[in-house]
């Protein structure tokens, strides 16, 4: 499908759209995929476009339209939560063939992302806990907490708005598709700073007008502490923290499961001395 640029006759409710929008919907995508499959497209190149449509469509705010930038913003959002860079240009891939489905070819997202810029470089815990240490030494409180928000919630930058005083005080961060733990050291930095800042309802990181934090802002915060911590400016960003995260628990869950085989294994060279088969000797 790489290439796609036929227009075919568009649903009525898209002909007009004076704000250059597209209201999206399942009964949009699905018209637009059985159009593939008309034109001959591969049936699992059709459940491929479907899967990643569907994602855009979660993504989308409650009213569900599409709008000028909104599918750069998706792309920003699906780097952001570790996507590779052909994974994210396969999604904005299907977006822009449904673009062009409705006649909407302006709100395409028009350049494909190289390979280098999915190389994300790697942030060693070290790296992290110098970090935390220059914030603490330095007394910035705001950049340690959101430092260890992103290094120990797995949090995305887009979700920071959902780290609500309420979520503070029930130790939970809810997001549409899942539920992210606030470690309970984590719970009590964040429970006495909403309390000295005075913070009892919405999100715990806002600007000083009260609207949430954006990404430049938050990214040049975190890189502040760059120089007296010693790490390179590329890896103080939410990405690389989420991404330490992942790399954290992947290798608290090989070990654990490592330790499980040991003990299984241990279980039964237990229970052969009780029951095995005895073993013939051979005679001397």
């Amino acid at each position: 499908m790489r290439g796609y640029t036929a227009v075919v006759k568009q649903p009525e409710a898209l002909r007009a759209q004076p704000d250059s929008s597209i209201p999206l919907s399942p009964e949009l995508i699905g018209e637009y995929l059985e159009t593939l499959r008309d034109m001959g497209c591969a049936a699992e190149t059709v459940k491929n476009y479907r899967m990643k449509l569907n994602q855009l469509y979660q993504y989308l705010p409650e009213d569900k339209h599409i709008r000028a930038g909104t599918l750069e913003d998706w792309r920003s959002a699906l780097l952001e939560a570790g996507y590779s860079v052909s994974t994210v240009n396969g999604c904005t891939a299907a977006a822009n063939g449904l673009m062009i489905h409705c006649g909407h070819r302006e709100l395409s997202v028009e350049k494909t992302l190289k390979c280098r810029y999915g190389i994300q470089p790697e942030l060693t815990r070290s790296e992290y806990l110098r970090l935390l240490s220059v914030a603490r030494t330095l007394g910035k409180e705001r950049e340690y907490l959101l430092i260890k928000v992103f290094g120990s919630t797995g949090l995305i930058l887009r979700d920071l708005p959902r780290l609500t005083a309420e979520a503070v005080q029930e130790g939970k961060i809810r997001l549409p598709a899942s539920i992210l733990h606030i470690p309970d050291c984590l719970q009590k930095e964040l429970l006495d700073y909403i309390r000295r800042e005075g913070i009892t309802h919405g999100a715990v990181f806002v600007t000083k007008a009260g609207t949430p934090m954006g990404r430049s802002n938050i990214t040049g915060m975190i890189q502040g502490l760059c120089r007296d911590a010693c790490v390179a400016e590329e890896k103080a960003t939410p990405r690389c923290l989420k991404k330490l995260y992942q790399a954290t628990w992947s290798g608290i869950l090989a070990n654990v499961s490592l330790l499980a085989e040991q003990a299984h294994d241990c279980l039964l060279e237990t229970e052969q001395l009780t029951i095995g088969w005895k073993q013939e000797t051979e005679s001397e």
